[in-house]
């Protein structure tokens, strides 16, 4: 992966939450010091929680996890002064394939992350906070532990932070692998120490969220992003990106690349620049894209698309999504059966098989038919079986993973249906590549 690369052609944009990546000691509590860290939370105890909560509505700060769900008005929806027990919780689970920014946040700035998540307990007037860490993230959960017992050490976290009257407290959970717990909901499950099931909402984590009490959860990148947009203002971050799309994000680059890696860059970076002035382009002749995350609908590598801002309402125009940000390149010699083939197999098995949609149609039926298609046996009208399978599915499951696995096929029915037909009509076993990019 490369290290921290930013775009030059946009003279407001400095580089922020990338910016210590692979500096040498950037994960400790001194070099956070040294480069101003602890200064935006000063800041926001200062103000008070309904100032921290306004600027970031004037931020025009979205949610980072993949929904893009304004970030002040979820805080906003905390209910105020309950005299109960108020939760802030980072999903820092990244299980998304084709997703790995939060990782080095957490890896190389991870006070960046602590101080995030205090500012977001001024804002909800929460007092403790976990942070939820995908399992096989070892390094990362070994730098946030030494970096929280660091802050406790200075004072930074703890009763009555830095004199301020402010008291905080943060706890790191360890994931066992379970991608079902990128959903709120089932990650505060399985924080309780429950299976990770997806809950019936309402309630909403606000009213009723872990142990019952109001909860809020955000993603690494969007808390890391409120540490900026607190200390140098809401209207510098919304200077950048686009008119929906306020401030920069953190792009992933995975698949045929030249310069794989993680790219921080303003909303509204083309793919194009993305991944020929960045990624340095392709190794070989690529086929779609998938802009953000193995969730979202592939799109076809042609001009048209490689010209697309990257920006919620531009890629959602394409008929697709902005996700996380993950762009996977597909490349010409992979069938498009032997990729969705990968990725319904991948969604099959992390289903948590609550639902009926999901673990009937999903994990059954929909795995099956691809691999009666991809190994040669398919039968007229089973491309049109499939398309059936995904009405049936979609929209109809209690949470939205069986959503997450019926979109990329849909996206690969719509501009690469052809692949599938030929893969019928030849009855022949379709090229595997998936161990290749899966």
């Amino acid at each position: 992966m490369t290290g921290p690369i930013v775009s030059g052609k946009d003279p407001r944009f400095e580089k922020t939450l990338y910016k210590h990546v692979g500096q040498p000691n950037s994960w400790t509590l001194s070099y956070y010091l040294a480069h101003g860290g602890y200064q935006a939370i000063r800041k926001a105890i200062a103000q008070g929680q309904d100032w921290v909560i306004e600027e970031v509505k004037k931020s025009g700060l979205r949610g980072r996890g993949g929904a893009g769900f304004p970030t002040g008005l979820k805080w906003s929806f905390m209910p105020r002064n309950t005299g109960k027990q108020h939760y802030i919780v980072c999903n820092a689970d990244e299980s998304e394939p084709g997703s790995f920014k939060d990782r080095y946040l957490m890896e190389d700035d991870p006070h960046q992350l602590i101080e995030g998540m205090m500012i977001a307990g001024v804002a909800i007037q929460a007092s403790k906070g976990y942070i939820y860490i995908r399992g096989e993230y070892r390094r990362a959960y070994d730098r946030l532990i030494a970096a929280i017992r660091e802050a406790y050490a200075a004072g930074y976290l703890g009763q009555n932070v830095m004199g301020t009257g402010f008291s905080f407290d943060l706890y790191v959970h360890r994931g066992a692998g379970a991608y079902i717990c990128g959903e709120e909901t089932a990650l505060m499950n399985s924080l309780e120490g429950l299976r990770a099931n997806p809950r019936m909402k309402p309630p909403f984590p606000a009213q009723a969220g872990l142990w019952g009490m109001p909860t809020t959860i955000n993603n690494v990148e969007s808390l890391c992003s409120a540490v900026h947009i607190v200390q140098r203002g809401a209207d510098w971050f919304a200077s950048m990106g686009t008119e929906k799309s306020k401030g920069h994000k953190l792009f992933q680059v995975s698949g045929p690349f030249k310069r794989p890696g993680v790219y921080e860059l303003p909303l509204g970076t083309t793919f194009r620049e993305l991944l020929f002035d960045w990624a340095g382009g392709p190794t070989e002749p690529i086929q779609a894209i998938i802009p953000g995350g193995s969730s979202c609908p592939p799109l076809p590598w042609n001009d048209e698309i490689l010209d697309t801002p990257m920006d919620y309402e531009s890629i959602s125009a394409k008929g697709s999504l902005l996700g996380t940000g993950g762009v996977i390149g597909i490349p010409a010699s992979m069938s498009m059966v032997d990729a969705m083939w990968n990725v319904t197999r991948f969604y099959g098995h992390e289903s948590c098989g609550k639902c009926t949609p999901c673990r009937e149609g999903v994990s059954g039926w929909m795995v099956s038919l691809f691999e009666k298609i991809g190994t040669g046996q398919g039968q007229k009208g089973d491309v049109e079986l499939l398309e059936s399978m995904l009405d049936q599915i979609e929209g109809r499951s209690f949470c939205a993973l069986a959503d997450a696995a019926c979109w990329p096929v849909r996206g690969s029915l719509k501009h690469f249906r052809h692949q599938f037909v030929e893969a019928v009509e030849q009855g022949r076993p379709v090229e595997r590549l998936g161990s290749r990019w899966g």
